[in-house]
């Protein structure tokens, strides 16, 4: 089976019990009060994914340097332990899926802003495990339909000045990937991409996470805390009054919590995503500087010899576990490689070399698009009055792209305790909800 966790698969100050007791008091945004070191905050973040930690940096970025403040990461399984750990780590700002333009824009420069903290935080990393945080060779993706050269030709026409799009023909892709197939004579290129190691730069998140927060209480007069705690959460309100505010960030398993159970616009969908090597007996790998490759199925190159193939599409499915059986993944491979064949011939010379699966919370298609769900949902789970709940879900198959700026737009929502900082069309899906109930 594929090694995808490194030598510490949970990472941080680790507890088993919450500390209780903690002086509380309400939430508040970039305070100024002369006695404002006095107060204290707790946050409890679910989930330790793309969502969880972008909202656990944030909480500690844009707190006030005079205020204690704790923040608790509490998942199940680890760091990277759903979904987000095996996605394949593709990181553009196109998609069809993703409108209008500016969320694009906005989530693509947050999201290699914190791409770039999490580097300088690799060489703790690399001590234990030789991971690479990001590999900054583009994505190349060859035209096979008509409905793909179209919604290609609009994004190259619509690119970012910080992520061209160029459209090559089959000899310039094939100096780029050689042996690539290009059907139409048509690919597009994006040098700007970037293919990221998901479970590795998950980790190193966390480590910027608390280095942050002793960089914040070394200059300011209030304490800062990070603490990952391993634990499951069965009922949200077993949290009700220990926190001042508690932000759901389990992707497809909040949707098995009972508060939310059936109240969320979501489906899952689980992936499978197969790890390849190269024989030594053959020489054909990829070259140091060859492009990932984007098609009906993606190839996330890790090394000239090693890729990360993906993804099949198992809808409704409820199986949030990463563990694949053999049976699972012969079916998936029989998916998958068809599919990367038809545009890189050479991948039936390379062996299976394990699998992966994670749980997706696919959102629902809106006028914009497929929107993540964020927003509070005090009145979806009862009425509380200690603590604030917080959802922050359905990042889909763009989790990667979207989950930087949005933690930053969560974390500014529970800090000032104003949901009008999200933009409305992201906390859209509750008033539709509200009136199903």
């Amino acid at each position: 089976m594929l090694h995808w966790q490194s030598n510490f698969p949970v990472t941080g100050k680790i507890s088993r019990n919450l500390r209780i007791g903690k002086t509380r008091t309400p939430a508040v945004a970039f305070a100024s009060s002369s006695h404002i070191h006095q107060r204290s905050l707790r946050y409890a973040v679910l989930g330790a994914g793309f969502a969880g930690l972008s909202v656990a940096w944030h909480l500690l970025e844009h707190s006030h340097t005079d205020l204690h403040v704790c923040v608790d990461v509490l998942d199940e399984i680890g760091v990277g332990g759903g979904a987000s750990g095996v996605s394949g780590g593709l990181l553009h700002p196109y998609s069809p899926k993703v409108k209008p333009l500016w969320l694009a824009a906005k989530c693509w420069e947050e999201t290699l802003r914190l791409l770039s903290i999490a580097e300088t935080n690799n060489g703790v990393l690399n001590q234990s495990s030789n991971v690479f945080i990001a590999r900054r060779k583009g994505i190349l993706r060859p035209v096979v339909s008509l409905k793909n050269m179209s919604v290609m030709n609009d994004n190259a026409q619509n690119s970012l000045d910080s992520c061209r799009i160029r459209s090559i023909n089959e000899d310039a892709a094939r100096r780029l990937v050689p042996d690539i197939s290009v059907p139409s004579n048509l690919a597009f290129y994006m040098p700007d991409a970037v293919n990221i190691h998901p479970q590795g730069y998950l980790e190193a998140l966390y480590l910027a996470c608390e280095t942050l927060a002793k960089e914040m209480s070394s200059v300011g007069l209030g304490e800062k805390e990070i603490n990952f705690h391993k634990r499951s959460i069965d009922h949200l309100l077993e949290l009700e009054g220990e926190y001042d505010a508690v932000i759901v960030c389990l992707g497809a398993r909040s949707t098995f919590l009972p508060e939310l159970s059936g109240k969320l616009p979501l489906r899952t969908c689980r992936g499978i995503v197969a790890h390849l090597h190269l024989p030594d007996n053959i020489r054909e790998e990829f070259l140091e500087h060859s492009p990932s490759i984007l098609s009906d199925a993606w190839m996330a190159i890790q090394n000239p010899r090693n890729v990360y193939l993906g993804s099949t599409w198992e809808w409704k499915s409820c199986n949030y576990s990463q563990n694949v059986s053999m049976e699972e993944a012969s079916k998936a491979l029989e998916e998958l490689i068809p599919k990367a064949s038809a545009v890189y011939p050479n991948i039936t010379k390379w062996d299976f070399n394990g699998a992966k699966a994670g749980l997706r919370a696919m959102p629902p298609l809106t006028g914009n698009g497929s929107l993540p769900l964020l927003g509070q949902i005090d009145d979806l789970i009862g009425q509380t009055h200690k603590s604030k709940f917080w959802l922050f879900s359905g990042l889909g198959s763009r989790g990667l792209l979207y989950h930087a700026w949005l933690g930053r737009l969560m974390a500014q929502a529970v800090i000032s305790c104003d949901e009008d900082v999200i933009p409305p069309e992201l906390r859209s899906w509750r008033p539709k909800l509200i009136k199903k109930g």
